[in-house]
């Protein structure tokens, strides 16, 4: 049974409709060839992903996402961990809508789950490509506030 929980440390949760989100994520996941189980975002400010980042990977750096993944062969699951200050600089960044930056570091920590990696040669360029497909996805009513 899919179940995705949002927790905030720090920060506003954002507003997301959890059953298009749950759809959005089981979709993605199926295109996998993967079924959804218990998934839990912890929506956070800079200071504390960096705690997350030092305590549980040894890095010193911010970043926008850290995902732990507790999946099975065809099960994702797992605890993803996303700071809003980094999200929102990245858009401004970027020059994208925050909510859509938002989005993809949603579906970011989904699509690890699923076995998309992002660190070696190429990889990031796949990443990109699975993150825009999943955003061609998302349900209309997530990208609105």
């Amino acid at each position: 049974m899919t179940k995705i929980n949002l927790y905030n440390q720090s920060v506003d949760l954002p507003d997301l409709d959890v059953s298009a989100l749950t759809a959005w994520v089981q979709h993605v996941a199926a295109t996998f060839g993967k079924t959804v189980g218990e998934l839990t975002y912890v929506f956070c400010d800079d200071n504390y992903i960096l705690g997350t980042n030092r305590q549980y990977l040894g890095h010193d750096y911010y970043t926008d996402i850290i995902t732990f993944d507790y999946s099975n062969s065809r099960r994702i699951a797992g605890d993803m961990v996303i700071s809003l200050d980094t999200v929102a600089s990245n858009a401004q960044g970027l020059g994208v809508d925050y909510r859509r930056e938002l989005l993809r570091v949603v579906i970011h920590g989904v699509l690890h789950l699923c076995g998309v990696n992002d660190k070696g040669p190429g990889e990031r360029e796949i990443m990109e490509q699975h993150e825009d497909a999943a955003l061609a996805m998302c349900p209309p009513q997530l990208m609105q506030i």
